[in-house]
């Protein structure tokens, strides 16, 4: 995919276009952005990537062989209107919207091969871990090239359309629940007397070292838990705590109302499609 399109100006499509930037898999002089009126924005991106904004007629949609929507889910029906009619009817849709179906999308722009998909902020980084699925008009050498740039900022999973609602709660929103859990972390070490920078390293490395003995020894969670836990320890103590608290109990309502959302966004979507046409 030679020329890029990205509609929407937001941290998740800074995060991509970052990532994509970085690893090189898309030139930047290659890579186009727009959004509805934030024009500093813009100029921010471009000068921070490299990358070009997309004119006031939008003659790069014409040309353009991936369009990515990555607009608020909430303003996907004014950007499908305002791109449609300079869309090349040729270019592959990869949407990295929470909650919007395929559905949705196959009724704002047409019949387009369309990806839909969900990475996640770590993408500025290569990190990325990020869920897509397909339509039936997608070819393989346009799943392929969509793949090799998904891949190119992290992992990627094909799942069914379905799953994504999961997938949104579980890795596309998962960064913040491992930031909010540093922060706890960050906050209860200052109150027992460790100096700020030293238990924000710690809490790095800590976070860190923990995946990567996740994926290097392949063991499952609860051993090594239970490898770090002595009986009678500190360990011990401190999961006991969090076990009175409802640490797991908290966790599943976190997904579980993290998936309710993405399907009641999806939901909203179709419901504003169906009334608008």
């Amino acid at each position: 995919m030679e020329k890029i399109v990205f509609v929407g100006a937001g941290s998740m499509a800074e995060a991509v276009i970052a990532g994509i930037c970085k690893q090189g898999t898309v030139k930047p002089a290659n890579v186009f952005v727009m959004n509805r009126a934030d024009e500093a924005r813009l100029q921010l991106l471009q000068k921070t990537y490299g990358i070009s904004i997309v004119s006031p007629d939008k003659k790069e949609l014409q040309t353009a062989d991936l369009v990515v929507l990555a607009t608020k889910p909430k303003d996907v029906h004014t950007a499908m209107e305002q791109i449609s009619p300079s869309l090349n009817k040729h270019a592959v849709i990869l949407s990295v919207l929470a909650g919007v179906s395929i559905a949705t999308i196959e009724s704002g722009l047409g019949m387009h091969s369309i990806a839909r998909s969900m990475p996640n902020t770590s993408a500025a980084i290569g990190k990325s871990a990020t869920g897509v699925s397909w339509n039936s008009s997608i070819k393989s050498d346009e799943k392929l090239d969509v793949l090799t740039l998904l891949g190119s900022i992290g992992i990627v999973a094909e799942v069914d359309e379905e799953d994504l609602h999961a997938v949104t709660a579980l890795s596309g929103s998962g960064p913040a629940y491992i930031y909010y859990l540093a922060e706890a972390l960050e906050t209860a070490a200052i109150r027992a007397g460790i100096e700020q920078p030293i238990a924000r390293d710690l809490i790095i490395q800590t976070i860190e070292g923990a995946a990567c003995m996740l994926r290097q020894t392949q063991d499952e969670p609860a051993l090594l838990r239970e490898n770090v836990t002595s009986p009678g320890g500190t360990t011990e103590a401190g999961l006991q705590a969090l076990t009175s608290a409802g640490f797991h109990e908290a966790v599943f309502s976190c997904i579980e109302q993290a998936e309710k959302r993405s399907r009641e966004l999806g939901s909203h979507k179709v419901k504003n499609s169906t009334s608008s046409s």
